[in-house]
Parts: structure tokens; sequence; C-alpha cells
């Protein structure tokens, strides 16, 4: 029984709205962010990197860094650029990469949700990783960027999608990355009740993305519990920032591997080992994009090979069914040595977005091998999350990405 609430947003005045909005701060590395805010410094990239405000030796993890976060936001809203809402709303974010849209509902969910796992995850955290978030939002008391959750589509709620959409949009533009985006503002009650009621008749939602930012939220919620005892379960620290996105309209992309040498194995001898485990479906010098699960593309030696797992060797289990477990658990580890893909610098993980002629560069620069992955289903990162079970790391690629900027929860 989820309970996502409407809430008083901050966000961009109209005007604002295109050149405020910036991808997640952990897309970019420090360099590339320094970059990004040079050539746009009104970007939201600013305050969700703030360490872009400093000279490069300063310690990105400083409190004097967390304090300009602060300290910009509340003079951007100071100046106008940023429009707080007087009544709570849900709000409707709609992105369109390459003729696909997805609509979600902007809006806050409970941390008690979370920490009872009716909001549900599907990989593990890192606490090093949510430190930072931690330190922001708890700074800025704000939630600047908001999870990506789904839920099971819901007629109730796509109805009321549909006639929100007739209206006029509050934001419309289009990204420097050819991603169009779409916001309206949900202010009738009838329709604000009839959403409510929807998503608390929910028995479980998902953290498609953004599994960090959750955690970190959560927290802050609960630190900020302890620092006043008396809270009612009313106040904003108790909700984070969300955007709920109905499964159907979904896409996960491939996340591919890329591994620096072989293991000590001649290129002929790593395909004699496969024999046993896969049937070469087919060859080529061109990229080969496997169709359907249980299948993987390698790229060896300049030649793609199409591969088959044999179906012997095919599982049910939700997390060793998975294409990038039956990879990891008869051809890394067991060949190439790669025991633990979280922490061996031998394997590097490439996302999908990028392309299969990014694992022929990569092929062609520092590795000696490349598995091109069939993507995982979301209905597949529904079982793993049902069984509280947990993904293997890199398994599953979101586009397009949420901006950061659009909707902002003080807490």
């Amino acid at each position: 029984m989820a309970r996502i609430i409407p809430f008083k947003g901050i966000r961009p005045s109209k005007e604002e709205a295109a050149i405020i909005a910036a991808l997640p701060y952990d897309v970019y590395n420090r360099k590339e962010a320094y970059e990004k805010v040079k050539q746009q410094p009104k970007s939201f990239l600013a305050i969700d990197r703030p360490e872009t405000q400093f000279p490069e030796d300063v310690d990105m993890y400083s409190e004097a860094v967390y304090n300009k976060a602060a300290e910009m936001l509340n003079q951007w809203i100071e100046e106008g650029r940023f429009v707080q809402d007087n009544e709570a709303f849900y709000y409707l974010y709609e992105l369109t990469m390459d003729g696909r849209s997805q609509t979600g509902i902007v809006a806050c969910a409970s941390i008690d949700d979370y920490q009872n796992s009716v909001i549900k995850k599907h990989e593990n955290t890192r606490a090093d990783k949510e430190q930072d978030r931690i330190r922001h939002v708890d700074t800025c008391s704000a939630q600047t960027g908001p999870i990506f959750l789904a839920y099971r589509a819901d007629d109730t709620i796509s109805g009321i999608i549909e006639k929100t959409k007739t209206r006029p949009a509050l934001y419309d533009f289009t990204a420097e990355d050819g991603i169009r985006h779409r916001c309206w503002i949900i202010d009738d009650m009838m329709s604000k009740a009839l959403i409510f009621t929807a998503f608390q008749k929910m028995e479980s939602i998902y953290i498609a993305d953004g599994h960090h930012r959750a955690a970190s939220a959560v927290k802050v919620g609960l630190k900020r519990r302890e620092e006043n005892p008396d809270y009612t379960g009313t106040e904003d620290f108790n909700y984070f920032l969300s955007v709920l996105f109905p499964d159907e309209e979904l896409k996960i992309f491939d996340y591919n591997r890329v591994v620096k040498d072989l293991n000590g194995l001649a290129p002929e001898e790593l395909l004699e080992e496969l024999d046993s485990i896969v049937d070469i479906v087919e060859t080529s010098d061109s990229p080969i994009r496997p169709a359907e699960k249980g299948q993987w593309s390698m790229l060896l030696e300049d030649t793609w090979y199409l591969c088959k797992v044999k179906p012997e060797l095919l599982v049910d289990d939700p997390v060793e069914g998975l294409d990038v477990s039956l990879l990891q658990n008869l051809v890394l580890e067991p060949l190439l040595g790669i025991e633990d893909p979280k922490t061996d610098a031998r394997i590097d993980f490439v996302g999908g977005i990028r392309g299969l002629e990014e694992l022929e560069r990569r092929c062609n620069t520092d590795c000696k091998v490349a598995f091109a992955m069939y993507p995982t289903s979301i209905q597949e990162l529904f079982d793993v999350a049902d069984a509280g079970l947990l993904m293997p790391p890199k398994s599953t690629w979101f586009e397009p990405k949420l901006r950061s900027g659009l909707f902002i929860h003080k807490i």
C-alpha cells in the first residue's frame, strides 16, 4: 500500500527551465562537470556539483563545497529563477527519445515505504557513494534529483495522464541531446485524490534508477527524525522526490562488458572453451546484436560471434537466470578470471546507449574481448525485486535520463 503524495514543488521559471535542467550529477566525472558548468554556468549542475565553483585542488567533499550548493540554491530562488507553488500538486513529466515517449507522475514517496520494502530495490548501494548525496541533501535541505520509480500500469492513472496532456504544457523544450521534455501541473482535487488512491492500492513500487539517491534521501529523513523526536510523519523530510513511470512505457538498454585481457588464454583457446557453453549461431565482421534472451554477442580479434547459451545451462532462478549472470557464471569467472566484477579492474561496463561501435573501439584500444548483452527486461527487474534479491552490478541501463533541477522538494 504505497503512499505517494503531492508536494509544493520548487521549479524553474518557464523562461529558465531549458537552461537549468541538467543531467544527473553522477553522469559526469569531476573534469566533465567543470567543463559543462563552464559552458553553461546557469545549468543546475552547478548546484548538483558545487565543486565546480572552486579551484580543482579544493577537496570536493569539504564543508565549504556543500555550503556553496545551499547558498546558490537559495540565491537562485531569491533571484526568481525558481518559483514555489503555494499548493501541493502532482506533476507530469514526459520524456521523448527517438520517437518513444514515457510519462511519469512527479510526486513524493514515503521513506517508510522504502524501509518496509513497499518500494523495492534491485541493487545494493555503496556507503561512500551515499555519503556525498546525504551531505548535499542535508546541507541544502532539499532533494534536487528525483528517484526513477516504476509501477505496474494502472488504468486510472493512465486516464488522468491522457486527460492532463490535452492541456498546454508547463514546460516544453528539447535538450541539446535531442530529448524532448514536457511537464504539466495536475491541480484539480478529483485527479489528485484518484492518483493518491490508485497508488495506495499498489502492493509494490520499484526503484528503476537512482538507488544511491533514494538511500541518501531516506537516511537524511531518518536523521531529521532523530533530530526532531516529536515529528508527526507529515513533515517533508518523511518523503523523497520521485518520478513514477508505468512499466509498459519503459525501455531498458543493454549494459555491455569489455575485458582487458584473456586471462592467459589464446583467442582460439577461448573459443574452444566456449564450445561446451554456447552454440555459435553466426559470425561476421560487422556488429551483431543479440536478438533474444539467452544470447550474447562476442567481439574477439575483429570477428563478431553470436552466442546462444546451451539449453541445459539455462536456469529459472530470477537472478541466476539473468543473461548478465549467465555470462558471469559461465564465462567471465571460470574462463577469464573475473571473480568480482564490482572490484576487478580488468573488466569495464559500456552502456548500450553508446552503441556496439563503442565495443569495437575499446577492443581496438585497451581491451581484448567484448560482450554485447540482450537487455534485461522490466519484468525481470520486478521478479528479482519481488523475490527480495539483488541483480549483479551493471544489469540495467535506463534511457532517457531524468533531468535535475526541474522539480525540487524542500525538506
